[in-house]
């Protein structure tokens, strides 16, 4: 059995070990930024093809304990990397430490490259070349007060690199973050899903590629395609598997819009190729969105000041936002990402749940508001809770 490690955004950890499990890993182990699972070789494909929230798929080939950038030397130089990759591969090593005793990251990173081509000259007597902006085989190791972990990046971009991409606007939200939030909100394709502030498109194509089953790797390549233990039989077999995507449930119904012309354009454009009729798009004013059924899901990420939207107007524009929300989507669940922790103030709505969720580097909240009849003074969630804990509830 072979061990890996999946990176995710953070708070995303929860939704990504349930996937992983449906996928076939083993011995789901969660830990903050990524979860750990086990399984044969060929899951490594699979997690790389199908998985929608993991950013990437690392193949642990080692661990051990260090004091130094020399005993990361002599670690590295034990490691049978011939076995992993060919000489002809264009490297990169990458270390992520934390609490590390290591005085110089650049210098750590020198010794351990220097570890792996001195073990390739004394094996092959050739040496793989350094390739910092397009490696074919990414090092990553990790290390914290006295432990390193030895892994190969199975991925090469990262996963939230679908390939449908063409356009983005200013903020764009990442593709697995948005496959993330989907997830958290329960979403399964069967319900209305709208998005008022759509932009370029990335909740709508994601819920689409998800409710489909069409895997998001589908169209890219992988990194693995370089290690010495590549399968093409097997790779083969799966990504034939995957071109058959499983057919939606009735009346898939996905709807965005959008203010501006330029981001309807822009999603539009996303659009092309990916035979997703069911994505209807129009140009409107989110404050003059009506819902486009008696019931569904709203997600959206809106601007909030920090990349885009100036502070002022948006404290104007909130309370608007939640009169809206109040008025006009009561049966509806409502998903809000957004950085701006002046939200649910300002709307005048108590969440049902925030989940802390990192969009890139901004630290950010996925807000809950459940809005039943005469406000969301209590989140159905709450209330089947609470009738699941008192039998005279039920």
């Amino acid at each position: 059995m072979e061990i890996f490690f999946a990176t995710c955004p953070r708070g995303l950890e929860g939704v990504l070990s349930h996937e992983l499990q449906e996928l076939g890993g083993q011995e789901i182990r969660s830990t903050p930024g990524g979860v750990e699972c086990q399984g044969t070789f060929p899951l490594c494909y699979r997690l790389n093809l199908e998985s929608r929230i993991a950013s990437r798929i690392l193949w642990r080939i080692g661990q051990g304990w260090y004091r130094d950038e020399e005993d990361l030397y002599r670690l590295a130089s034990c490691l049978p990397w011939p076995e992993y990759f060919s000489v002809d591969c264009h490297i990169k090593v990458r270390i992520i430490a934390q609490h590390s005793p290591l005085r110089s990251l650049e210098f750590a990173t020198l010794r351990v490259k220097d570890a792996i081509c001195d073990r390739f000259v004394r094996v092959e007597h050739a040496r793989p070349e350094v390739s910092k902006r397009q490696p074919d085989i990414q090092i990553v190791v990790f290390v914290d007060e006295e432990h390193v972990v030895w892994y190969i990046d199975t991925s090469g971009d990262p996963l939230f690199k679908r390939g449908w991409r063409k356009v983005a606007g200013d903020a764009p939200i990442r593709e697995n973050l948005a496959a993330g939030i989907l997830r958290l909100s329960g979403w399964t394709g069967e319900q209305v899903l709208l998005d008022p502030m759509c932009g370029a498109g990335t909740f709508l194509i994601e819920a689409a590629l998800m409710a489909k089953g069409i895997a998001p790797g589908r169209g890219r390549e992988f990194a693995f395609r370089h290690l010495q233990n590549f399968d093409h039989t097997i790779w083969d077999h799966l990504r034939q598997e995957s071109i058959k995507p499983i057919p939606p449930g009735p009346g898939l119904s996905i709807v965005g819009y959008d203010e501006d012309a330029n981001a309807l354009t822009m999603a539009r454009t996303n659009l092309e190729g990916l035979g997703l009729e069911d994505i209807q798009l129009g140009q409107v004013d989110v404050l003059d969105v009506t819902p486009p059924g008696p019931k569904g899901f709203l997600v959206t990420n809106p601007p909030y000041g920090v990349r885009m939207g100036d502070r002022s107007e948006l404290e104007e524009w909130y309370p608007k936002f939640g009169n809206l929300l109040k008025q006009r989507f009561t049966g509806w669940d409502v998903y809000v990402l957004t950085a701006d922790s002046r939200l649910p103030k300002l709307i005048h709505l108590a969440p049902s749940r925030k989940i802390p969720l990192f969009n890139g580097p901004l630290e950010s909240r996925l807000y809950e508001f459940q809005m039943v009849a005469g406000g969301n003074r209590k989140s159905a969630r709450q209330a089947r809770q609470q009738a699941g804990n008192n039998p005279g509830l039920r």
